[in-house]
C-alpha cells in the first residue's frame, strides 16, 4: 500500500473521527475527553502491536528511539489532541476542521527552519490561500455554535487559537516520527509508545483538573461516542505514521486535509444543523484551505 493511500485512509478516518468526537466532547470535559481518547486508542494499538510485530524489538530499542517516539506523542497527542478537543468544545467540529487545515502551512515553516527547505512562489500562493481561508472561518462577527458558557470567549479570536495550536503541534511531531522510524521502522510500535507515554503523562494535569471540580457528570451517550471515536482515530493515526514512513511530510500533511470536507458533511448529521451550522463563509474558507493544501502537495 502506497504512502498516498495510507494518507488518504488517515484523512478519511480523521474526518469521521472529528465529527463523532464533537458529539463526545459536547457532554464531557475536554481534558478528560483527551485522556479517554489516549487510553482507548493506546489499548487498541497496543493489541495491534502485540499481534503484528516481534516484541523483542522493544528490548533492543535505544534510549534515543524511546525519546523520539515519546516526543512525537507529546506534540501530536498530549498537546495536539488536547487543543483539538478544546477547540471542538468551544467552536464546534465544522469550524475546527478548517483551522486544522493550516497544518501544511506550519509544516512548510518547519521544513524551512529544520530542514532548510526554501519555499517556491507556488508554495507561497498555497500558504496565502490557507491564511485567507482561515480568516474567513475565524473573521470577527461570524457566528458559530460552540458549547462555551461565555459568549465573550466564543466571539473572541482566542477561541480559534486552540485549533490553530493543534495544527502547529501536528506539524512538529513528524520531526520526531521520522527520527524514531529511522531506527525502528515499525509505525504501529512507535505510535503506541507515543500514545501510551502521553496517557501516562496526562495523569498530572488530569489530577489538577479534578481538584477544580470541573468534570461534572459523564453521560453514557458521550462515553459511547468517545469509545468509537478513539478507536477510529487510533487506527487513523497508525495510517498517518505509515504514510510518513513512505511519503514526504508535506504531502502527507496536505493529503490528510480531505478530513475537512468530510467534517462539513458528517458533523451536522451527528450534532444537528442547529449546533453545526454550515455557512457560506465557512464553506468558502474550508475550500480555500483545501486548495492551498493541494497546491503545496503539487509543488515540487
Amino acid at each position: 500500500m502506497s504512502g498516498a493511500l495510507w494518507a488518504i485512509a488517515a484523512g478519511a478516518g480523521f474526518g469521521i473521527f472529528q465529527a463523532l468526537n464533537r458529539r463526545a466532547v459536547h457532554g464531557m470535559d475536554a481534558y478528560l475527553s483527551t485522556f479517554f481518547q489516549l487510553l482507548i486508542s493506546g489499548v487498541v494499538l497496543g493489541a495491534a502491536t502485540v499481534f503484528t510485530i516481534d516484541l523483542s524489538l522493544v528490548k533492543s530499542m535505544s534510549a534515543q528511539a524511546w525519546f523520539n517516539f515519546s516526543m512525537a506523542g507529546f506534540f501530536h497527542f498530549f498537546v495536539g489532541w488536547t487543543l483539538l478537543n478544546s477547540s471542538q468544545k468551544r467552536i464546534g467540529a465544522s469550524r475546527t476542521s478548517p483551522l486544522i487545515g493550516t497544518t501544511p502551512l506550519f509544516g512548510a515553516m518547519v521544513g524551512f527552519v529544520y530542514f532548510g527547505e526554501v519555499l517556491s512562489i507556488s508554495s507561497w500562493i498555497g500558504i496565502f490561500l490557507i491564511i485567507t481561508g482561515v480568516y474567513l472561518v475565524t473573521r470577527p462577527g461570524e457566528k458559530h455554535n460552540g458549547d462555551s458558557q461565555t459568549p465573550q470567549e466564543e466571539s473572541s479570536w482566542r477561541a480559534y487559537m486552540f485549533g490553530i495550536g493543534a495544527a502547529m503541534a501536528w506539524s512538529i511531531s513528524p520531526i520526531f516520527i521520522r527520527k524514531g522510524l529511522a531506527e525502528v521502522p515499525f509505525p504501529v510500535l512507535g505510535v503506541t509508545i507515543g500514545m501510551l507515554a502521553s496517557a501516562i503523562g496526562y495523569i498530572v494535569p488530569l489530577y489538577l483538573r479534578r481538584k477544580q471540580n470541573v468534570f461534572g457528570e459523564i453521560t453514557k451517550d458521550a462515553l459511547a461516542f468517545k469509545v468509537i471515536a478513539a478507536t477510529l482515530v487510533g487506527f487513523s493515526t497508525w495510517a498517518r505514521w505509515n504514510a510518513l514512513e513512505l511519503t514526504a511530510v508535506a504531502t502527507v500533511l496536505a493529503i490528510t486535509m480531505i478530513s475537512t470536507p468530510l467534517v462539513l458533511i458528517i458533523s451536522p448529521m451527528v450534532m444537528g444543523k442547529q449546533l453545526e451550522k454550515i455557512t457560506v463563509p465557512l464553506v468558502t474558507g474550508a475550500s480555500l484551505v483545501l486548495l492551498g493544501a493541494l497546491i503545496l502537495v503539487l509543488t515540487p
